[in-house]
């Protein structure tokens, strides 16, 4: 039983391949909301500024089974018996750390009520994410401490199964986010050899280190995080989108290389022109044009690039990417 995605325009019906069905969708548009659709599954919809064509786009999550779709705690959830897919959204506060906890505790309980007992994959949309909270500390630093005691409550000390994810910033204020997890598989979450483990920050970057692996494997399928101009735990090449945008790819690129995988045990070997679901959340919009073009000459022109012009979460850095390596069953 296999989990998909694909982008399409937000004015849209989703569309599904035979025997497949939707499981929920996430909008990129211009407000925040969190609703059932007419056709029944929850949408989550992240306030992004869309650039290229100019027009929202919706990423829609599709299954095998026949999902169940249902609201409780506040958070809207689906699930068809193999993959569950759950979406808070928490308005703008003073701080973030008390109800940000609350709020993930609420669905890492849901997950396990549900029988789902390995999340493989996170988005986290934070709004004035690089802004301060009422007492001063950063937007994204509050939210991170939020999100680590949560993630404490549900796994207890260790690292091994925190989930790929991306933590990026909206045009808006306000948290929102998404999980997906599974009930059969085993997930195989995975670090790049260049970059120090995330959970590993040093305090620097805030009381707590961020809660997310740089990748995770499942069935076939390769989740990529958002990654950025890092190496080691370091911003490199600041002011330069144009280098900052090649490091990140040749991040991702050696993230899903044979070299990197090997030496965690996975047998495989992949490019970056395996990579689909592409996103590249740019700070500055006058960037994108800067960004693209290295994308192109980089991923190939062929490649689907979804631009989006929202703030990444270190001030020095001016791009974040992401995608997935899909696996056999995607049918691409």
């Amino acid at each position: 039983m296999s989990i998909r995605a694909h982008f399409t325009s937000a004015t849209e019906i989703p569309r599904t391949e035979p025997g497949r069905h939707v499981l929920a969708t996430v909008t990129y548009g211009d407000t925040a909301r969190l609703a059932f659709t007419d056709h029944g599954n929850p949408d989550l919809t992240v306030p992004m500024a869309v650039t290229g064509t100019g027009e929202p786009f919706r990423e829609v999550w599709t299954v095998d089974g026949s999902p169940r779709w249902a609201l409780r705690d506040d958070l809207a959830y689906a699930h068809d018996g193999h993959h569950l897919f759950i979406a808070g959204l928490l308005p703008e506060q003073d701080v973030y750390t008390p109800p940000v906890r609350a709020l993930y505790e609420k669905a890492f309980a849901l997950a396990s009520h549900l029988d789902y007992g390995h999340i493989f994959r996170m988005w986290n949309f934070v709004g004035d994410i690089v802004g301060t909270n009422a007492e001063g500390m950063e937007v994204y630093q509050d939210f991170v401490q939020g999100r680590a005691q949560a993630f404490r409550t549900h796994l207890g000390d260790g690292t091994a199964q925190l989930p790929a994810a991306t933590g990026i910033g909206t045009q808006s204020r306000g948290i929102a986010f998404v999980l997906l997890a599974t009930r059969g598989g085993v997930p195989r979450h995975l670090e790049n050899s260049n970059q120090t483990a995330a959970y590993h920050y040093p305090d620097q970057y805030g009381p707590k280190p961020p809660s997310f692996a740089r990748a995770t494997l499942l069935d076939d399928t390769l989740y990529v995080s958002g990654t950025a101009s890092i190496l080691g735990h370091e911003t490199v090449h600041r002011g330069d989108v144009r280098r900052q945008t090649r490091q990140t790819l040749d991040n991702i690129a050696h993230l899903i290389s044979r070299d990197n995988l090997a030496a965690q045990g996975v047998d495989a070997d992949h490019s970056l022109k395996d990579l689909r679901l592409i996103k590249a959340y740019v700070r500055h919009d006058s960037d994108i044009p800067a960004v693209r073009e290295v994308c192109e000459e980089t991923l190939g022109a062929g490649l689907e690039v979804k631009y989006l012009n929202v703030a990444v979460c270190r001030d020095d850095l001016l791009v974040e990417i992401e995608g997935i390596v899909p696996g056999r069953g995607w049918n691409l």
